[in-house]
Formats: structure tokens, C-alpha cells, sequence
């Protein structure tokens, strides 16, 4: 029997918060065949079959009200947010240098869009109708999609679709988009395990992918470097300029609101919470909605310096 690596074996795959920082990944070690067999094959068939399961939305989730409001808003925006970096991919697998970079980011690309679709299936899975589906997409899409992924979406375009700099897109996609965002969807892992177990079992899902993109596009940056440290003060330059960029968009206030109707849903259904623990020590029910939000900051800084480190780009910090 084929041994699954570790980061796409559900019962041991690290989470984004170690896994991002730490794990080292290839290209070339996780190739076309890699994702065929471990991903595809392998975690993908466990999810589908029901060796990996999880319990139905609780009905907390289920009924109208703002824990139900809370979960539509953050899925319709990960399904923005993924159907964005799916498109995006497409200029990565086209000016990809080598054969092991266009494989590996043919399978992001793949995963990406799977992420879109696995957010709005839940949603249908939890009773909102697909008019309903489309309706909220399109009000994500106008308030915070017009606010914080249209920026982010233009940005990166510039890199990868004006430029064609294959480089700099992937450190947009590494430092920029999944560096920012995963930590947030180890929060919301966390957060619905056991108001939404399903919810959080797409989010872990997810995830296992996202450690997988941050730590083979650091590597793809790190061997760039080492070839060509002339190119360092160019990156350098492109994780200033997206920084300030990510500064200056409402990104805050998005995740408040998100936390908000979260708050809302803990007082009036934490006693479903019991002792669970958000991380340890800290039970759920008793955190609020800047303690969250500065924990989920906390850990993109985190995760976004140590992978800035191993690409040799530390200058940046």
C-alpha cells in the first residue's frame, strides 16, 4: 500500500498555523503523479466515500438567524475569493518555466476550483436554495468582493497578465493571498467545528491544500533566488508595494461585521459550545469578536514573516 504523505492524510495532516510556517514542499514532489495519487485519489475518494465525515449544521446554523447569516457571508466571499485565484492560476500554468511548475500549479488551479465549488455546495447543504446562492454571491460580490478582492484581483493581475512575471505572481499568491488568508480559515475551522461540523470539514479540506500551495510556492521563490539573487530587490520591492496595497483595504472591517453576527450567534447558542476550545485554554463561548479578530492578525504576521524568511526575502519584514 502507497504511503500518504503526511500533508494530505486527513488524520495527521498538520494545521495551516504549522504546516504553513514549517512544512517544505517541491514542485517536483508534488507533481502531476503526487496529486493523481495522494490528492485526487486519496483524499479526495476519503471525503467522498464517507470515510471522512462529519455530523449535519446544527440547528443553530440551520434556522435564520445571525450564526446562519455569519456562515453565508463568509462562504459566498471564499467562493469569490476562490473562483478569483482559480482564474488567476491560469497565468501560472501559462508562463510556468518548467515542466514540475506547470504540473503543480495545473493541480492549484484544479484544487482552487474545487475550494469555490465545496464553499457554495455547503451552503446548499444547509438549505439556502441555489437562486438564494446566487443572490448572496452577487451581494458578496458588489460590498466586500468590490471592496477587498477586486483590489487583491487586480494587483496580482498586473504581476501575472501585464508583467508576465511568473515569479512575482507566485509571490503574490504565497505572501499576499494565501499567507493572509489561510490563517483566517484556520480561525473559521475552529470557529464552526461544533456549530457546523460539515462546514468545518470543508474548511479543513481546504486547508490541507492551502499548506500544500504556501509551502511548494515558497520553495519555487527560495530556488529562484538562489539562482538569481539579482531578482531579490525586484520581489522585495513587489511585497512592499503589496503590503501597502492590503494596508489600505477594509479588510478589517469585513471580518468585524463576519464576527459580529458570530457574537451575536455565540449569545444565543453558546450554551450548544460547552468546554470546547477554540485553542487551548481559551473556550469559545468566552472569546469575543476583537480577541478572534486579533488572533487571526496574529498568525498571518506569523505565517507571512516566517515564509518571507525562507524565501530569503527577510528584508521585507
Amino acid at each position: 500500500m502507497t504511503r500518504i504523505p503526511v500533508e494530505a492524510d486527513w488524520d495527521n495532516a498538520p494545521g495551516v498555523l504549522e504546516g504553513a510556517r514549517e512544512l517544505e514542499l517541491t514542485p517536483a514532489m508534488c507533481d502531476l503523479p503526487y496529486w493523481l495519487e495522494h490528492v485526487a485519489g486519496s483524499m479526495l475518494r476519503r471525503l467522498s466515500d464517507g470515510s471522512v465525515s462529519a455530523a449535519a449544521p446544527t440547528q443553530a446554523v440551520l434556522r435564520p438567524g445571525p450564526l446562519r447569516e455569519a456562515l453565508i457571508e463568509e462562504f459566498t466571499f471564499r467562493t469569490l475569493a476562490e473562483e478569483k485565484a482559480t482564474r488567476a492560476l491560469s497565468f501560472l500554468v501559462h508562463h510556468a518555466p518548467d515542466r514540475d511548475c506547470l504540473e503543480f500549479y495545473a493541480t492549484q488551479l484544479l484544487d482552487e476550483a474545487r475550494h469555490a465549488r465545496a464553499f457554495r455546495d455547503h451552503l446548499l447543504e444547509t438549505g439556502v436554495s441555489e437562486e438564494e446562492v446566487r443572490a448572496a454571491v452577487a451581494r458578496t460580490a458588489a460590498s466586500s468582493g468590490t471592496a477587498v478582492l477586486d483590489p487583491l484581483e487586480e494587483f496580482g493581475l498586473g504581476v501575472l497578465r501585464d508583467r508576465q512575471d511568473f515569479y512575482g505572481g507566485v509571490l503574490v499568491l504565497t505572501v499576499l493571498v494565501e499567507g493572509i488568508l489561510a490563517p483566517a480559515a484556520e480561525l473559521s475551522e475552529r470557529k464552526w467545528k461544533v456549530f457546523d461540523p460539515r462546514a468545518a470539514l470543508v474548511e479543513r479540506g481546504a486547508n490541507m491544500d492551502e499548506i500544500r500551495h504556501l509551502a511548494v510556492g515558497s520553495a519555487v521563490v527560495r530556488q529562484h533566488l538562489t539562482e538569481r539573487p539579482e531578482a531579490r530587490a525586484g520581489l522585495l520591492d513587489l511585497v512592499r508595494e503589496g503590503r501597502r496595497l492590503w494596508e489600505e483595504l477594509p479588510m478589517a472591517q469585513v471580518l468585524h461585521r463576519r464576527e459580529s453576527l458570530f457574537q451575536e450567534g455565540l449569545a444565543e447558542h453558546g450554551h450548544l459550545l460547552g468546554d470546547y476550545e477554540i485553542w487551548p485554554g481559551r473556550r469559545l463561548v468566552d472569546t469575543g469578536v476583537e480577541e478572534r479578530m486579533e488572533a487571526a492578525e496574529r498568525w498571518s504576521r506569523e505565517t507571512q514573516d516566517a515564509r518571507l524568511k525562507y524565501m530569503l526575502l527577510q528584508d521585507a519584514l
